[in-house]
C-alpha cells in the first residue's frame, strides 16, 4: 500500500529531498490541505483571496523558471515586496530553485539597500513596479554597480508584470534541487549596534523548529485564524506567513496597518490569534469602542518587539482578550512567551518562560552566572537560534561557548523561571517593531546642513 500510494502522489507532485527542507514542507501542506485560505488586505488594490495549493503551484513554477535561467544552490534570492501573495511564490520558487530566500524590507532605502545586495551578493530581486510613492527602478539604478544581480523581477497588482510571466511559466526541470534542512536557506538583515545591518542565517532546520514551538504553544485555540499586521521584511512577518505555508493555518494579511480596518477584518473573519507591538494593540482596543467593534472572537494576542506597558495588558483583560508577552529577535525568533493560563500577574510584568527546547542563562561582563533575580546579560540557545551572520567576524562577539548567543539585552529570572527584561546593552531606536541603529540614524543627520 505504501508504494502505491508513493507512485500516487508521485504522479501529481514534483519528487521531493527525502530531508525535510522548505519546499518538502510546503509540498506536504499543500497536499494535506490544498484549500487552507489566505486573505489579502490592501488599501489600494482591495482584497485577494487565494488557496495554499494554487500559491504552492505557482511557486513551484517560479522555482522551475529560475533553474533555467541558472539559479541554484548558494545564490540568494532577495524579495523586496509588502504581504503580498507574490511574497509566498518567491520563497518557494527560491526554496525549490535550492537558493537562500532573503526578504528585505521594503522601509529601506539606496544606503541600506545597496549595503544588503552588495553584501549578500544576491543574484535576483523582486520588487514592486512601484510602492507608496517608490519607483523601484530607479531605488535599484541608484544603488550603483550590483556586480552578482543577473534578474530583476517586478510585480504590479493591477497589472500583468515580469512576475507574473515567470509564475505562469512552464520552464524545463522537474524536481527541486536536493537541499538539506540545515542548509542555509533563508537570511534576513537585521540593525545592530553598528551603522551596518547585519545578515542573519537561518536554515529549514531552525525555522520550521520555531513553527513547531508555536504551534505546540496555541495547541489549546480552537479553529484558528490568524491576523498578520507585520510586513514580511519582518522576520515576525515572515514567519507569519511561513506559518501558512507549512501548516495552512488560515491568514489574513495586512499590507499596510489600519487599526480601524483591522478591528473590522478580526470581526468578519472571526480572527482568533494576532500579535504585534503595543502601538498595534493600543490603536486596535481604540478603534474597536470607537467603530462598535467586536474582538470577542480573539482568544490570544501575543506583545513583542518592544516593551510593553502593564496597563496596556491590564486593558486587553478588562475587554476579555488574553495577552501575552513574547520575547525574541531576528537571531532568535521567540525565546520566551507567556501561556494564556499563566497568571495575570505574570502575563503584566514578565516575559514569559522559554519556548520548547529553549534554555536561556543570565550572566555578568565575565560571561559567569548570576544568581536567580540578579540582573545581567541574557543568553539564549535551542532549535531555533540562527546559524549565525553573514559576517563571520561578527559571531566572534555573538557567541559564547557551547553555543550560547549573546543578545545584548539585560534581564533576569524570576524563581518560577519566567524572563523579565530591565534594560538594554545596545544603542537601538525601536520604530514601530523595526529595531533602527542609533549610529545610522546620527551618520545620516550628520549630513543635514546645520547640524555638527
Amino acid at each position: 500500500l505504501g508504494r502505491e500510494l508513493a507512485k500516487a502522489n508521485a504522479s501529481s507532485m514534483p519528487s521531493m529531498p527525502t530531508d525535510r527542507g522548505f519546499i518538502n514542507a510546503f509540498a506536504v501542506a499543500a497536499e494535506k490541505q490544498p484549500e487552507a485560505v489566505i486573505r489579502f488586505h490592501s488599501p489600494d488594490a482591495g482584497e485577494r483571496v487565494m488557496m495554499l495549493v494554487d500559491i504552492y503551484r505557482k511557486g513551484c513554477r517560479v522555482g522551475r523558471a529560475l533553474q533555467s535561467m541558472g539559479i541554484g544552490k548558494g545564490d540568494v534570492v532577495a524579495t523586496m515586496l509588502p504581504g503580498w501573495p507574490e511574497w509566498l511564490t518567491a520563497f518557494i520558487g527560491a526554496s525549490y530553485a535550492g537558493a537562500v530566500f532573503m526578504p528585505v524590507s521594503t522601509i529601506y532605502k539606496t544606503r541600506e539597500l545597496s549595503f544588503i545586495l552588495r553584501q549578500s551578493r544576491a543574484s535576483v530581486i523582486v520588487t514592486p513596479t512601484s510602492y507608496r510613492g517608490v519607483d523601484y527602478a530607479r531605488l535599484l539604478e541608484d544603488c550603483g554597480d550590483l556586480p552578482a544581480l543577473n534578474h530583476r523581477f517586478l510585480v504590479d497588482p493591477s497589472a500583468p508584470s515580469s512576475w507574473h510571466a515567470l509564475e505562469e511559466s512552464e520552464s524545463a526541470g522537474t524536481t527541486p534541487a536536493e537541499t538539506s534542512s540545515r542548509d542555509v536557506a533563508f537570511m534576513v538583515f537585521t540593525s545592530g549596534t553598528t551603522s551596518a545591518p547585519k545578515g542573519v542565517l537561518h536554515s529549514a532546520s531552525t525555522l520550521l523548529g520555531e513553527i513547531e514551538a508555536q504551534k505546540a504553544a496555541r495547541a489549546d485555540i480552537s479553529n484558528e485564524t490568524i491576523l498578520c499586521p507585520w510586513p514580511p521584511g519582518h522576520v515576525a512577518g515572515a514567519l507569519q506567513m511561513l506559518r501558512f505555508l507549512v501548516s495552512g493555518t488560515p491568514l489574513i494579511v495586512m499590507e499596510k496597518w489600519d487599526a480601524a480596518e483591522a478591528a473590522r477584518l478580526i470581526e468578519t473573519h472571526k480572527a482568533t490569534t494576532s500579535s504585534g507591538t503595543p502601538f498595534h494593540m493600543a490603536g486596535l482596543l481604540d478603534a474597536a469602542e470607537e467603530d462598535g467593534r467586536s474582538l470577542s472572537s480573539l482568544q490570544s494576542y501575543v506583545l513583542g518587539a518592544a516593551p510593553v506597558p502593564a496597563a496596556l495588558v491590564q486593558a486587553c483583560e478588562d475587554r476579555g482578550i488574553v495577552t501575552v508577552h513574547s520575547y525574541g529577535s531576528s537571531e532568535h525568533p521567540t525565546v520566551t512567551m507567556a501561556a494564556n493560563d499563566d497568571p495575570l500577574e505574570k502575563r503584566l510584568h514578565t516575559e514569559g518562560r522559554p519556548m520548547h527546547g529553549n534554555e536561556i542563562r543570565i550572566v555578568d561582563e565575565a560571561g559567569s552566572d548570576l544568581p536567580v533575580g540578579e540582573p545581567g546579560e541574557i543568553l539564549t540557545r535551542g532549535p531555533e537560534r540562527f546559524l549565525g551572520y553573514l559576517d563571520k567576524d561578527l559571531d566572534k562577539q555573538a557567541f559564547l561557548p557551547g553555543g550560547w548567543y549573546r543578545t545584548g539585552d539585560v534581564g533576569r529570572l524570576d524563581e518560577d523561571g519566567f524572563l523579565l527584561i530591565t534594560d538594554r546593552k545596545k544603542d537601538i531606536i525601536i520604530r514601530g517593531g523595526e529595531n533602527i541603529s542609533s549610529r545610522d540614524v546620527e551618520d545620516v543627520a550628520r549630513l543635514i546642513s546645520g547640524v555638527r
